[in-house]
């Protein structure tokens, strides 16, 4: 029997929940250098202006526990990208994309006008993402990120909502 129509389920994506943030900070720790702990999630979902989402697969038969989420604090009609994550058994599905589209989304409803981020210049993956939704280039950070392929640099991206 085949179960491709298990793995082949768009991510449902959701506002994120307390008990969620532990299988968040699993996430990160498994995706970035610098792990971030529950604790220091939490402080930052309670804070005004911070929309934190998560994607689950969307299979009545999986587990319903996050296989990635978004973080995103606005600011006016500003808004930023904290972190972006999602689970190294579910990268190259699409979760990604599915998470930013729906916060930009989001920002857009709630009359945002850019939405910027930072990523490092050697993850061609997430570049590629990135300008695929209409980010471009607008900054450059050099020596930015400690731990990474390249030399450090950070691209500062901005995607305009209006």
């Amino acid at each position: 029997m085949s179960f491709w129509w298990f793995w082949a389920q768009a991510p449902v994506v959701e506002d994120a929940l307390d008990e969620d943030l532990p299988f968040l900070a699993d996430i990160h720790a498994q995706t970035f250098a610098h792990p971030w702990h529950p604790d220091e999630l939490g402080r930052l979902m309670a804070q005004d202006g911070v929309i934190v989402l998560t994607a689950r697969r969307s299979s009545p038969y999986g587990t319903r526990n996050p296989v990635g989420f978004l973080i995103i604090r606005q600011a006016a009609d500003e808004a930023e990208v904290l972190t972006i994550a999602v689970h190294p058994r579910h990268q190259g599905r699409g979760i990604a994309s599915k998470l930013l589209q729906t916060g930009l989304f989001r920002l857009y409803t709630e009359r945002c006008t850019h939405l910027f981020l930072e990523v490092d210049a050697s993850n061609a993956p997430a570049l590629s993402l990135y300008r695929r939704l209409g980010f471009k280039q607008v900054g450059e950070r050099k020596g930015y990120y400690r731990a990474g392929e390249g030399d450090g640099t950070a691209l500062v991206m901005r995607a305009d909502l209006r």
